[in-house]
């Protein structure tokens, strides 16, 4: 099976731009979205500004992705939050800080399943893809918690 997954970082706001995001933090995003920018005239699309630190580096499991961007980003979790908390007010609610996961199975641009090789003395069985499984350890709670931000995985199958 091909298996595409990358998370990102996210602070988003309806009424504070990824510029002004970036100029209170003092760190350029990796992508920024613009709230409207591909609107309809009956729908804003999308809904919010986004300032984006990503990680999508082929071969790495979640948790290596999630520590390269918790990595890059720690010693502004203070700061973070503190901005998150000011968006939440702002906006009306809790979610200004996100930290996303998103996973394609069968995605044609993905990563094949490795079955090379054996595991502590044992052959790989197909459907055992190595990019699956995944967990947060410490540092990376710690970092949720001080940002304030969710934690939101997406898992979809490609068509």
């Amino acid at each position: 099976m091909l298996f595409g997954q990358y998370a990102y970082f996210v602070p988003e706001s309806i009424s504070m731009r990824a510029s002004e995001i970036a100029a209170r933090l003092g760190i350029e995003p990796d992508e920024a979205v613009i709230r409207g920018s591909r609107s309809p005239a009956d729908r804003v699309i999308p809904a919010a500004h986004c300032w984006r630190v990503v990680c999508r580096t082929a071969g790495m499991t979640v948790d290596e992705q999630i520590s390269h961007i918790v990595d890059r980003l720690f010693v502004h979790a203070l700061q973070i939050g503190m901005l998150a908390a000011e968006l939440d007010r702002t906006d009306g609610g809790p979610g200004s800080a996100v930290l996303q996961v998103v996973r394609v199975f069968g995605h044609p641009a993905g990563e094949p399943e490795d079955l090379s090789g054996l595991v502590d003395g044992l052959g790989k069985l197909p459907g055992q893809h190595q990019l699956l499984g995944w967990h947060l350890d410490r540092r990376t709670l710690e970092f949720l918690w001080l940002t304030g931000a969710e934690l939101d995985i997406d898992e979809y199958a490609y068509r």
